[in-house]
Parts: C-alpha cells; sequence; structure tokens
C-alpha cells in the first residue's frame, strides 16, 4: 500500500467528525479550514456547505469548470472509529467521507496546475431527502462538468441512479371491538401498502433488471390509541425507476385512500448520464493508468445527482472509493489502499480534464 499519511490522516478525521444530517457544523468548520491551509479559497455559504477552490484569486467564469460535489451529512448511527490493518471503521468512512477527501486532497495538489477552475463542495442534508445543500448550488454554479462523491469502487464509474418517492399515510377512526365485523386502521394501513405492492408487482412484471423495477419499502408503520381514537402513521419509500409515470402513480394513491390522508415528499427524478462525454473518458484512462479494468455501473438509490443532473445539463458522474453495500450498515468500513488509490485516480482525472483548458468539459 502506498503511504500518503496527510491523505489517510484527512479521512481519518472526516470520519471522527459525527455528522448525520442537520449536525454538519462541525465538520464543515473543519474542512474549511483545511481548505485555507491547503491554500484554498474557502468559506462555508448560506446553508451550510463547505466551499473552496484552490484559485487564487477568482477565475474568470467564476462558478464554471469542474465541481466535485461530495456530501458532509451521514445517516444516524454512531460507529467507534478504529483502524483494524486496512480498514478504517466509522460512519460516513464509504458514503461519502471517503470520496470528499479524495476530492480535497486531488484538488489541493493538482487543482492550482490546472487551466480551468476546480471547486470542491461538501453539501448537507443529502441523506435527509431534502438534499438542501445541492439544491443551494443550483444557480450559483454553472460548471462545465460534475463528479458527484458517492462510492462505486476505486475501478468503477457510475453514471445513473433510480428516482425516489416518500409515501406518508395517515388515518385516525373511532374504536371499535375487537370482536365486530369492522376492520381498524391499522389493518386498513396494511391493506394500503399491500396495494402499492401489487402495482409494483404488475410494473415488474418482465422487468429483470433492477435498475428498470419499481422498488417499494415499507419504512416504518406506528399506531396508538386513547380509549376513543385510534391511529395510524406509515411511511412507504419508493425507488422509481426510469420511464415510471409518477404522477399518475400518485393521482392513483390518492384516488384509493378513502378516508386517510396521504402526502408525497422527497421526489427525485431517476437520472442517466451519457457515457460518451470528455469527463468520462478522463475517468477511463485514470482508471488505467492504475492498472484497473474500469466498469460502468447504475444505482438503486438516490444521490445529488439526481438533483443537479436535470438542471446543470452537463457532463456528469459519480465516483468514490468504498463499497456501497456497507452504506448505512453497523460494520460501514473503508480501505485505506482503496481510498488512496481512487486518489490516484482523480489526480490523473483532473490533470487530463484542466490541461487541455476550459473548452474540455
Amino acid at each position: 500500500m502506498i503511504d500518503d499519511p496527510a491523505a489517510i490522516s484527512l479521512l481519518e478525521t472526516m470520519v471522527e467528525l459525527y455528522s448525520p444530517s442537520g449536525c454538519e457544523r462541525a465538520l464543515a468548520e473543519f474542512l474549511v479550514d483545511w481548505m485555507r491551509e491547503a491554500g484554498f479559497r474557502a468559506w462555508r455559504d448560506e446553508v451550510g456547505n463547505a466551499m473552496g477552490s484552490p484559485h487564487l484569486p477568482p477565475c474568470e467564469g467564476e462558478g464554471e469548470g469542474l465541481l466535485l460535489l461530495g456530501h458532509l451529512d451521514t445517516v444516524p448511527g454512531f460507529i467507534p472509529v478504529r483502524r483494524e490493518g486496512d480498514r478504517l471503521y466509522g460512519r460516513g468512512a464509504v458514503d461519502a467521507k471517503g470520496a470528499l477527501a479524495a476530492f480535497c486532497v486531488a484538488a489541493a495538489r493538482v487543482g492550482p496546475l490546472l487551466h480551468s477552475p476546480v471547486f470542491v463542495v461538501g453539501a448537507v442534508e443529502e441523506e435527509a431527502a431534502t438534499s438542501k445543500g445541492a439544491r443551494a448550488l443550483l444557480d450559483y454554479f454553472a460548471p462545465q462538468a460534475v463528479v458527484i462523491g458517492e462510492p462505486s469502487g476505486w475501478d468503477r464509474i457510475t453514471v445513473g441512479y433510480k428516482g425516489r418517492l416518500v409515501v406518508d399515510f395517515q388515518l385516525q377512526g373511532e374504536i371499535g371491538h375487537t370482536a365486530g365485523p369492522g376492520g381498524g386502521v391499522c389493518e386498513e394501513a396494511v391493506a394500503f401498502w399491500q396495494m402499492i405492492r401489487r402495482q409494483a408487482d404488475q410494473w415488474n412484471e418482465g422487468r429483470k433488471r433492477l435498475f428498470e423495477r419499481l422498488d417499494p419499502s415499507l419504512r416504518s408503520i406506528n399506531s396508538s390509541k386513547d380509549g376513543l381514537v385510534e391511529r395510524v402513521e406509515m411511511t412507504v419509500g419508493l425507488r422509481i425507476p426510469p420511464g415510471f409515470d409518477v404522477e399518475a402513480f400518485k393521482s392513483q394513491l390518492l384516488a384509493q385512500a378513502g378516508e386517510a390522508t396521504i402526502s408525497f415528499r422527497g421526489q427525485e427524478p431517476p437520472f442517466r448520464a451519457s457515457k460518451s462525454t470528455p469527463l468520462v473518458r478522463a475517468f477511463l484512462h485514470a482508471i488505467r493508468s492504475q492498472g484497473g479494468q474500469p466498469r460502468f455501473t447504475v444505482k438503486t438509490g438516490t444521490s445529488d445527482m439526481n438533483v443537479v443532473g436535470p438542471v446543470w445539463a452537463c457532463p456528469i458522474l459519480a465516483y468514490g472509493p468504498g463499497d456501497s453495500s456497507l452504506d448505512h450498515t453497523p460494520e460501514e468500513h473503508i480501505l485505506i489502499s482503496e481510498y488512496l488509490r481512487s486518489l490516484r485516480v482523480l489526480e490523473e482525472a483532473l490533470r487530463q480534464l484542466g490541461t487541455e483548458g476550459r473548452d474540455r468539459g
């Protein structure tokens, strides 16, 4: 394994700073300080994003160039930070502090040598179904190309994400005797969930690839009663494939809700990027330069690519070290060797992109 104490120290410190969604400030302030010490112009914006560029003074076309967009936040659930050989354990090690740390180090080492501006952003609330940080960037930047910091494995490039819809179901009614003929509100909630599952099964018939399938999940169901009234609240999440008519589906759910209150949130469209861009070619070359055989992948979850991709309409991909099957799990950890290998890939990709001038995106 290549030894790179400075890069490893940055990652370890970032993982040690526990930053679940809504609690990113300490990490953001640390990163701004780190970037300034590395020679960046760096600041926190009005929503709490950590932002920086190694270009001093501001470049012509500020807000253009290459944007490396990672996220500061993690899902909840503190994991004691520890090293076991090549493994670094801790919440966010994979999703996605490894990618953001590599962005910062690569930009610090290569960015000042490039003709085009490079920006690094650690966004807030990517994991909170609000994407508050990414949305605040939509009018600020007009990038020529974007790399989203998400775990793909050091030799893989992610070019697509499914969309998302969160459905909240609420129902209350008078309590009846359990031996009576009528069902209670809990049964109605379960019936509503089963109806969603049937609709998903109908859509999925004949569709074998996970990226093409509608994936519902029952995220929570809670009931209560006070002796007179019983209540139930249920949340259903759906991973939306390309081609699925979300608005028609929402209308159908509302029409079948009966006395229940139905609301929707966290809606993001599915997005798939082009593989035929200079950005992708730069990463293919960079992975090969480190001895890898590059592969493309699409993800069944969402990322900030779903937010910024349709608006900016520029070359975009997601890249970062780590095994995404460890995302959000109690065993979340990253291989330091893979993190360092991804850093070398990023440095080479930046050289490929930035030394040929601003027209290459």
